[in-house]
């Protein structure tokens, strides 16, 4: 537990960060998920459509700091190959 003001302050700040970091990951993991399994079952049609949201997601993710850019690079780059 933290003693110095500043570092409970600190503390406080990191599990508002946290607690925003998760939900914009858990979002995006679960679109990307939605996408695969389109993909998957042979819905090409459908998964063309939410391409573009899933790819917006992910790159919001990318400017909330979440994910690092090339991360984001090599997931939209698996995701396109995989749609063929």
């Amino acid at each position: 537990m933290p003693i110095l003001r500043s570092a409970k302050k600190r503390m406080r700040q990191d599990q508002k960060k946290r607690l925003r970091n998760q939900s914009v990951k858990k979002q995006t993991k679960t679109s990307i998920k939605k996408l695969k399994e389109l993909i998957d079952e042979g819905k090409k049609n459908e998964a063309k459509k939410s391409l573009p949201h899933v790819l917006s997601l992910i790159d919001k993710t990318v400017v909330k700091g979440v994910w690092h850019k090339n991360k984001a690079a090599r997931i939209k780059s698996r995701l396109m190959k995989r749609l063929g």
